[in-house]
Formats: C-alpha cells, structure tokens, sequence
C-alpha cells in the first residue's frame, strides 16, 4: 500500500511538474535575458531517453523575492529534472563516468548512502544504464523518500543517523555493500573480478581492499552478503557523492554554463547551501572563471559547520564542534543539507562569504512562495531563497541572484509540510510577509 501511495504521488509530482513547466514556458516574448527562447540551439523538443531530459531547466524569476528586494532573485528550477531534483545531474555524471572507467558494469548494483534526493535520482536514472541501486537511507528522513525510491524499484536499507566517524553512518554501511557485491560476485566468477575498476582474482584480496574508499570507511567487512539481496550481481560500486569529484564536475561542466547562459552573463551573485558541496562548488568555480565579480555566498543550516569554515577558517558550530562530534547529529527540520566536515567536493568552491539561516526561516520561507508565487519547493530549497534575500539586502537593488530550487515539496510531506510535526517543534508558521528575516 505504501509503494502504491508513494507511486501515485510521484505520478501526481511529475504531471503537476509538466503543467507547470508549460504553463511558465510555453510562451516567449519576455524582457528577461534569462527567460526561455524558441530557438532550435536552446532546448531540443524530443529527446532520446530519459538521461537526455535532464539538465537544462529553466531559470524562474521569483517574482515576490525581487519585487521585495528590488534585485533580480532567479531559481534554477531544478525540481522539474525526470527524477524531481538537482541530484539527477549527479546521478548521470557519476553512473556515466563510473562506467566509462569501468568501475561499473552493466548489470552491477549502485550503492549509496543518502538522505533522500541522490538516492531517488540513483535510482531513477540506473535502469536507463542497465543497472540497480541500493540505498542506506537514515531512519529520520522523511518516510515518503524510501518509499518513493522502493517504487522506482531500488532495494532501500533504513538505519539509525549516527556520525559519520561511526562504523554504522549509512554512508560507511553504503560503502561496504558494495564491497559485499564485489565479493558476491568474486564467488560466482572468480577468475575475473571487478571491483570498482580493479581486478582482482580471489575474494581474499576483496576482503582486504575497500572500494572508492575515503578516511571514514571502515577496513572490515562484517557479514558478507548477509544484507545484499542480490545473488546474480556483477559487482558494485559505490557511488560516494561526498567524496567523488564527478559531482563537482556535473555542476562545473553542466549547471554553471546553465545559468552563465540563461542570465546572459548579467549574473552578479550565487548562492546556495551546501551538503556534498558539489553544486556551489562547481557553479561558483564557473561563474568566477567566466567573470571574477561575480559574489558567490554559502547559506548555512543549523547544525552545520561550514559557515565558520567559510567566514573563520574553523569547523565549528555551538551544536556540535569539530573533534568533539555528537553521538547523533544536531536536529534540523531541513534535509540533505549542513555538514560538520570538509568534503572533496566543497574544497573546489571558491565563496566570498557565508550566511547562516534557521529552521523557522526556512519554514516561512516555503509558505511565503507557495502563496505568493505558488512555487511548492522543499526544505533545502526554502533555505536557498532565504539566503537570495539576504545577498539581495547586501548588494542592494539593481542585482541579479540566482540560487537553486533543488527539489518539490513532494517529498517533504510527513515533516516540512506536516503542521503536527512542525507544532511539536514549535515551528508552526505565523508570517504574512517576509518579516520573520527582519528578527
């Protein structure tokens, strides 16, 4: 029944996404540099498979944020991507680089360790290439997520959020069922192994190598197979969307040139949150490349460390410092968003300030522009427009922003858009205009 809900709402999603992107860009004629032509180099009208219908989404002005601010304030609709987010970029880049390694094969299993929205582009995107995904998935993200991504066919594992130093952090356990497939398939073909790029021709040289590994993985592979439903796997490979740098490029080759684009150079300033830190990695490495004044800004969470990173050269937030880690991480109402560690992908961003944001700016937020702009966006997406009105405040009139509307508010029903679950946090949203930014 669960499958069948959550199937029936990412039907409802997708149809309501297209109307949408009709309904905004079916017509041209607009003054905006940034809005959407006709022209046959723009977009093509029919395109081969699902992988070719991602990417290229449309830069919306968000109308109440720049009339209020006097700026120009664009969101990359990323929401209207096949798999509903900005990560469905990361998924292609990593399968397409992975395979063309051949760290991946056809028929092999991805695993990953995510919060929600990769996971769900994994494992949208994987059958378009011949393969299958398996998700770690924390038990407190929202429970529409895992559902969604069981309907689209994916095996989903749900454990308890720990840190990440923990042996059991569903990135370190996403990383050992790939190894886990590696040996599968070592037993079942053991004169010919592949594993993430490497061959090897026993299940003991398996045992003692990690695969895609990092400074968090665990060396030990307890329970071999135990877990890993799949007999009949021709290896995994850890898809690692923290470390890989193939999630820098997507943005860095894909989404800067976008908006370099769309705003016809006219960009002044970017500004996004940061998770992995691939997207405001590779946009903003872009957007200084194409011009060195474009302001690009990190919007912190709460919980995070990255904006003491950014503006004091120091990891460190009042919930959780760095060396001293929580056993479980500081509770926010946002998802896939905040991290206490410098990721590969983050080093390559090249920001000149950072700005810090709560979860009830980020509550507020979400119903101002469903109001006002019927734009139903989720958490990280809200905290990303909180940030364009701050950078607008700054600069002052007569700029234009442009920040990433990552994902729907779809898959944020059970605790975002739940006003139970928001009253119990205290988080019940009161504003009628955009005076909860001014406290």
């Amino acid at each position: 029944m669960a499958a069948a809900t959550a199937a029936g709402a990412a039907a409802a999603a997708a149809s309501i996404s297209l109307f949408a992107y009709y309904l905004l860009f079916g017509k041209s004629g607009s003054k905006f540099p940034w809005t959407r032509t006709t022209g046959a180099d723009d977009r093509r009208t029919r395109r081969k498979g699902l992988v070719e219908a991602v990417g290229n989404t449309p830069l919306i002005r968000i109308n109440s944020l720049s009339d209020a601010t006097g700026c120009e304030i664009l969101g990359k609709a990323e929401f209207l991507n096949p798999g509903g987010s900005v990560k469905d970029r990361v998924a292609v880049k990593i399968i397409e680089e992975a395979l063309k390694s051949g760290n991946l094969v056809c028929g092999g299993v991805v695993t990953e360790g995510s919060a929600g929205s990769t996971a769900i582009s994994l494992a949208t995107v994987a059958p378009a290439y011949g393969c299958r995904c398996h998700v770690v998935i924390p038990d407190d993200a929202a429970v529409e997520k895992s559902q969604i991504i069981e309907a689209l066919g994916a095996t989903v594992e749900r454990v308890r959020p720990v840190s990440i130093t923990h042996r059991d952090h569903f990135v370190n356990i996403a990383r050992r069922r790939a190894l886990e497939a590696n040996i599968a398939s070592a037993q079942t073909e053991p004169n010919d192994i592949q594993t993430n790029g490497s061959a090897y021709h026993d299940t003991k040289a398996l045992n003692s190598r990690q695969t895609n590994g990092s400074a968090h993985a665990s060396s030990e592979v307890p329970d071999t197979g135990k877990c890993y439903p799949n007999s009949d796997s021709k290896g995994g490979f850890f898809a690692d969307q923290f470390e890989n740098m193939a999630n820098y490029r997507a943005h860095y080759e894909w989404t800067g040139p976008e908006i370099w684009k769309q705003t016809k150079g006219t960009v002044h300033a970017f500004v996004a949150a940061a998770g992995t830190g691939g997207t405001i990695a590779g946009v903003s490495r872009y957007l200084k490349e194409m011009n060195r004044n474009v302001r690009c800004f990190l919007m912190d969470p709460p919980g995070s460390g990255l904006f003491n990173k950014v503006t004091r050269g120091v990891m460190y937030t009042k919930e959780e410092a760095e060396g001293k880690r929580l056993k479980n991480p500081f509770d926010t109402i946002t998802e896939g968003i905040g991290i206490n560690r410098v990721t590969a992908n983050f080093m390559m961003a090249e920001l000149d300030g950072a700005y810090r944001g709560t979860d009830r700016e980020a509550v507020e937020m979400s119903r101002f522009l469903l109001r006002r702009d019927g734009l139903f966006v989720g958490s990280s997406s809200a905290m990303n427009c909180v940030g364009a009105v701050r950078v607008a405040r700054d600069l002052g009139p007569g700029h234009t922003i442009v920040t990433i509307l990552c994902d729907s508010g779809m898959r944020h029903l059970s605790k975002f858009f739940n006003d139970e679950y928001l009253a119990n946090h205290g988080l019940t949203p009161t504003a009628t205009g955009l005076e909860f930014l001014d406290q």
